[in-house]
């Protein structure tokens, strides 16, 4: 605080005490409501070492679940005495906060910028090891319903030798929780030096997959032990897919539902009567 100039020690004082609501203010409302101006508010962003406004209400967001974050431990801890009920329970709860911690972290135009390039692209690549691999195939089984060419293989070296043959037309997602597994990074890297659009599909905070994506999805940070984060982090993945998924067909509305009807006559008699 003594190393702020006199308009950061107001926006950092604001904040302090208005902690829950600065992080849904837009830059407008944060200069009005510190009695400074936008300028200051982005200089603030600068001197705390973020690129910019949105980054400063990412860090909002994810400082008030950590301080959420002993609380939120009683309920996820999954013990081996835990009735079926309480492990339901457990699960559920964690779940759910999942959910709503990326709902605040998800940054909204790099959704809407990442569903304009999914509604433009000719197809979809999609990269994941692991946990990932099963929501890259939620993806490519979505996309597909509604036309859109999309192709997931299991064999990392496939993946790498598929994204060689993409362009400028096309889209790669690359889906990994860490940020850091090397198969799904060289994925989005050879398909980015092929011209396409790279998405990646990661937790909140620094990571190597940001320096191969032209667009970053965080998704909340979970425990990765024996807890329900541990399996929570797969959910806010697949909410994120959703996301792109509705925010594709709704710009395809016409077609979509036209591609649905088609696809569920499809399947019709796969089904008992």
């Amino acid at each position: 605080m003594k190393s702020f100039r006199p308009s950061e020690k107001k926006i950092a004082k604001y904040i302090l005490n208005n902690s829950k609501e600065a992080r849904d203010l837009s830059i407008i409302e944060m200069a009005k409501n510190s009695c400074t101006s936008e300028a200051s508010v982005v200089r603030f962003c600068k001197t705390l070492g973020l690129k910019g406004y949105q980054d400063l209400k990412i860090a909002l967001s994810v400082n008030s679940m950590q301080n959420s974050k002993n609380e939120k431990i009683l309920h996820e801890i999954i013990r081996v005495d835990d009735s079926t009920k309480t492990i339901l329970n457990k699960l559920s709860a964690g779940s759910i906060q999942a959910i709503q911690d990326t709902c605040d972290i998800v940054n909204t135009d790099s959704l809407a910028d990442a569903i304009e390039a999914i509604d433009k692209c000719e197809k979809i690549h999609l990269f994941g090891i692991g946990a990932s691999s099963v929501v890259a195939l939620d993806a490519q089984y979505k996309f597909a319903r509604i036309n859109i060419p999309s192709i997931m293989f299991m064999d990392h070296h496939i993946q790498i030798t598929s994204a060689v043959h993409l362009n400028e037309k096309d889209v790669a997602i690359g889906i990994s929780y860490s940020g850091r597994t090397m198969e799904v990074i060289e994925g989005l890297k050879t398909a980015r030096e092929r011209g396409a659009t790279t998405i990646s599909i990661t937790q909140y905070g620094k990571s190597p997959i940001q320096d191969v994506s032209d667009i970053v999805l965080f998704t909340a940070s979970v425990e990765n032990n024996f807890r329900s984060g541990a399996m929570a982090s797969r959910i806010a993945q697949l909410l994120v897919i959703d996301s792109l998924f509705i925010g594709v067909a709704c710009k395809r509305y016409d077609k979509v539902i036209e591609y649905l009807k088609i696809t569920r006559e499809a399947l019709e008699d796969k089904r008992y009567k």
